[in-house]
């Protein structure tokens, strides 16, 4: 089922919390809905399922206009961060309420209705535990409960709103892969929100980076993750510093000196040079075209080590990262060399 967002708006108050957003969701796709808090992101995951209804513009499934439509009409499946569980069910009954309360015309008979129930049991590595009550289940648990009660009503679209936000790192983990495997397997439409940018990296086909409202950028985790097209995105996803430089003839400059970097041939004047700490390659100190600070500060992060630099003369600190084994202790002076970058105009920043 495709899903195709027109111009959207959405005011509560008076305030915009989404400012003429479009997108489209391609038949099953799993794609990621990425942003820091207030971004928007859940309240657009909100007029996808029929929980909110836009101020302006239209949403589509397929060639539907299901702007007014609610989320019985929609037939959408939602899984919510706190389970939403029954607690007086058993999981069974959990699973297998959606189908028990439709209207009697598309009520499928108990013994369907069980037989579905026990197939997602199965999907979802639960199978034997269909006569525990919720309490009796931990967390990860509990989700792939949810998501199974989801999937039942066999949804035209299935909407997660920070799945596993509630679970501890390992459970996240190992559910993120367990939630790609399940999705290869269904092919449903999927949107899922998110703050963590390990897991939109990790489980989507495509990242939607959103911010105030609107959509930043969207493209594949590597797409964005390798070519992000703005400094909200290069800061936002995964590690970033960032430098105030000077672009004169084609080159970079910092502190009056060029650093070995070609500027991009539409850039000129003051700018802002971006990189990866883990994207730079060390250089003998005293090459000149190079940047060079100083350690002010050192952690492990994984088998490297993190170090942060004072660049001479400037307020802002960077960080790289060196071998584990690297002898750097703090006060060292080490010289570096980003080898991928991109630069953005200070007005962008």
């Amino acid at each position: 089922m495709d899903i195709r967002v027109d111009t959207v708006r959405k005011e509560f108050s008076h305030y915009p919390a989404l400012n003429d957003v479009s997108l489209e969701v391609k038949s099953s796709e799993l794609i990621a809905l990425l942003g820091p808090s207030g971004s928007g992101k859940t309240t657009l995951l909100r007029l996808i399922a029929g929980l909110e209804m836009p101020t302006a513009g239209r949403i589509y499934f397929g060639d539907e206009d299901a702007s007014s439509k609610t989320v019985q009409e929609r037939n959408v499946g939602f899984v919510f961060q706190a389970y939403a569980l029954f607690r007086n069910m058993t999981v069974l009954d959990n699973i297998s309420f959606g189908l028990k309360v439709r209207p009697r015309a598309t009520r499928p008979p108990k013994a369907e209705i069980r037989r579905r129930a026990m197939e997602l049991l199965d999907l979802v590595q639960l199978s034997g535990l269909e006569k525990r009550f919720p309490q009796q289940l931990s967390g990860g648990q509990r989700q792939r409960v949810a998501l199974a009660r989801a999937l039942a009503i066999e949804p035209r679209v299935l909407l997660l709103d920070e799945p596993f936000g509630a679970l501890d790192a390992q459970v996240r983990k190992e559910l993120r892969k367990w939630l790609r495997e399940i999705h290869d397997r269904t092919g449903h439409t999927t949107v899922f929100v998110t703050h963590d940018q390990e897991e939109a990296l990790e489980l989507a086909d495509r990242l939607v980076v959103m911010s105030q409202g609107k959509i930043e950028q969207v493209g594949t985790p590597d797409d964005v993750y390798d070519r992000p097209n703005s400094p909200f995105v290069f800061s936002f996803i995964g590690e970033s510093s960032s430098l105030p430089v000077t672009v004169e003839n084609h080159e970079l400059w910092v502190g009056g000196r060029a650093i070995g970097l070609p500027a991009p041939n539409d850039a000129v004047g003051e700018a802002n040079l971006f990189f990866r700490p883990h994207d730079v390659e060390l250089v003998e100190d005293g090459v000149s075209a190079a940047l060079a600070g100083v350690v002010v500060a050192s952690r492990r992060v994984g088998g490297t080590r993190r170090v942060e630099l004072e660049i001479g003369g400037l307020p802002e600190r960077v960080e790289i990262d060196l071998p584990f084994d690297h002898p750097a202790g703090e006060r060292t002076r080490i010289a570096f060399r980003p080898k991928r970058w991109r630069v953005f105009p200070a007005a962008a920043v």
